[in-house]
């Protein structure tokens, strides 16, 4: 990533050396997960769409394999209850000291707009206690633009915020509590990527009838 894309990356000091982390990035392209489990000082655990390992043939074999070499973890995201056990496998890495990534807009941004986030980065947060490290990805959807089955060496950028800090609350958490963490962690997240924001969420294209795929 670093000699073949002339990654830069920035921020890395703030990275906790130990415990439980949640990573939360926004999200451009595809490759964003690889990037961030290759480029952090620790194995950062993704989820994606079970689509990708169920592919028939050579390719659900290559998916399956570079899933499991960066531990992301596919998951049935089709509907509530698939979310929700999504949610669980992040909140068992964390519980056992590990580092889990989300992207709390849900989905890649397609016209580079930074989405409204999705709460479930501060149900954890406030579940567990981790810190969470705000990731802003820059020009990785130059990479391998929508569509496109080809990946280009293009330069990008990774940048690490300071960890953010919330009241670890269990069961006691308020829907109010988790809209404001989300804002604050979506905050951080934009003045890292430099995106222009849109107070709405991001949809799948799948959910709108659309053959691309989302992640």
């Amino acid at each position: 990533m670093k000699i073949g894309f002339r990654a830069r990356v920035t921020g890395l000091h703030h990275f906790p050396e130990s415990g439980p982390v949640i990573v939360a990035s926004n999200h451009k392209a595809f490759l964003d997960s690889v990037i961030i489990s290759a480029l952090m000082p620790r194995r950062v655990a993704f989820l994606a769409k079970a689509e990708y390992v169920n592919s028939p043939g050579l390719k659900g074999r290559a998916m399956k394999t570079l899933f499991e070499l960066i531990d992301i973890i596919p998951v049935n995201r089709s509907d509530q209850t698939g979310r929700l056990k999504a949610l669980d496998k992040g909140l068992e890495r964390l519980e056992n000291g590990q580092v889990f990534g989300i992207y709390p807009e849900g989905t890649r941004s397609r016209d580079g707009f930074l989405y409204r986030g999705r709460i479930g980065v501060a149900w954890l947060a406030h579940k567990t206690g981790a810190p969470v490290v705000p990731i802003g990805l820059i020009g990785t959807d130059r990479l391998q633009p929508p569509g496109s089955r080809m990946i280009r060496p293009v330069r990008f950028t990774v940048r690490v915020g300071e960890p953010l800090y919330f009241d670890k609350l269990g069961d006691q958490q308020t829907g109010k509590q988790r809209r404001e963490t989300t804002e604050t962690i979506m905050d951080r997240i934009a003045q890292l990527s430099g995106q222009p924001r849109k107070n709405e969420y991001n949809t799948s294209p799948s959910l709108d009838k659309d053959a691309g795929n989302d992640d």
